[in-house]
């Protein structure tokens, strides 16, 4: 618990590199954890309830968000550092049209989930002003950290960062 707070305030206080990121990392302080009930492009229905247990990145972007599209490889390079752990990404489209979704993806090689926000509903909901925005939940279901801007994700700091969040034993948002 001692090293996620190390983490955060390491963070917080400006001691990441430039190369890092221009992200602001900040612990969550938002309250409840927003709902998040979306389709993805297969039509599927996806709940942030149904992978309780599991840390979620759950990432707000767009096609037209340049820092959005730069930062989707770093994630799936997460994904992959982090596989055979309980962790899943879920990124979320605001309001575009699925060709132009499915074109852009198809430029990429990403397998993690994209889900559709037509309406913007749940971005306002996680009160997204800024693109690209992340947030971490952790397995107890409650967002522990929210990102503004993009984010180096495979950088060892930010993996180490979120690990941290299989072993957390609080329930509380802070650590």
């Amino acid at each position: 618990m001692l090293s996620v707070l190390r983490i955060a305030v390491f963070f917080l206080l400006g001691g990441a590199p430039a190369a890092l990121s221009a992200a602001d990392i900040r612990l969550w302080s938002g309250g409840p954890t927003p709902p998040l009930e979306l389709r993805d492009l297969e039509g599927s229905r996806h709940r942030l309830a149904d992978y309780r247990g599991k840390v979620v990145l759950v990432n707000f972007w767009a096609t037209w968000c340049r820092p959005c599209r730069e930062e989707m490889p770093s994630m799936q390079q997460l994904k992959a550092k982090l596989a055979g752990k309980p962790f899943v990404v879920l990124a979320v489209n605001l309001d575009e049209p699925e060709p132009r979704i499915r074109e852009i993806l198809s430029q990429m090689t990403i397998d993690f989930t994209i889900l559709l926000d037509p309406e913007k509903k749940a971005a306002n909901a996680w009160n997204v002003r800024i693109l690209p925005a992340s947030f971490i939940v952790g397995p107890n279901g409650r967002v522990r950290y929210s990102v503004v801007g993009e984010l180096d994700w495979s950088n060892d700091r930010v993996v180490s960062w979120v690990s941290e969040l299989f072993t957390a034993r609080s329930s509380s948002p802070h650590p």
